[in-house]
């Protein structure tokens, strides 16, 4: 058990929180379990996080703050002659190779704003951020925005149907539905 004075404990109520959401999903959040898996009594959860919507808006922060991280440093790294498209399709194909639990429980979490309404503004922030980082490549916030809708609808279907990810199938039906 932790000692009495341990200041690093609300992080690990957060991360532990976040390895349950991850590893059971919303449903299998609770004080108890966050509790058990950080090691920590499980009055220092309550302590904490009086409700379970507190801790997952804690949570949803912390996976937030490295999405955006990590989009921020992607669009630094865009080909300013490449064609937009082609850099959403290239964003998607690699948020999607290899393992997805990272990309699973940030959607878990994102999707959870659908049943806790105190989510909500935080899922909305994110998705504005990812748009005004992205129409410093774009140009302008409406084509941005429309990017990232197409790029989030893109990966939530192929997490949801398994289906593998064709990006240039994917750019002929997307070229050809715009034309």
């Amino acid at each position: 058990m932790a000692r009495r004075h341990d200041p690093e404990r609300r992080q690990r109520i957060i991360d532990a929180a976040i390895g349950v959401v991850a590893a059971r999903g919303i449903a299998g959040l609770s004080h108890r379990a966050v509790a058990a898996a950080a090691d920590v009594p499980l009055g220092s959860t309550t302590y904490h996080f009086a409700t379970l919507d507190d801790l997952l808006v804690a949570a949803l922060e912390q996976v937030n703050a490295g999405w955006l991280a990590d989009f921020g440093r992607w669009v630094d790294e865009l080909d300013g002659d490449a064609p937009a498209a082609d850099d959403v399709l290239r964003l998607v194909a690699d948020t999607l190779a290899g393992d997805r639990t990272r990309v699973e429980l940030e959607y878990e979490l994102y999707l959870a704003a659908l049943r806790h309404p105190r989510l909500r503004p935080l899922a909305a922030d994110c998705l504005d951020e990812m748009a005004r980082l992205l129409a410093r490549r774009t140009g302008d916030l409406p084509t941005a925005r429309a990017l990232v809708a197409f790029a989030d609808g893109l990966m939530l279907q192929h997490l949801l149907t398994g289906r593998p990810f064709e990006p240039d199938a994917l750019r002929d039906g997307l070229t050809a539905a715009l034309v």
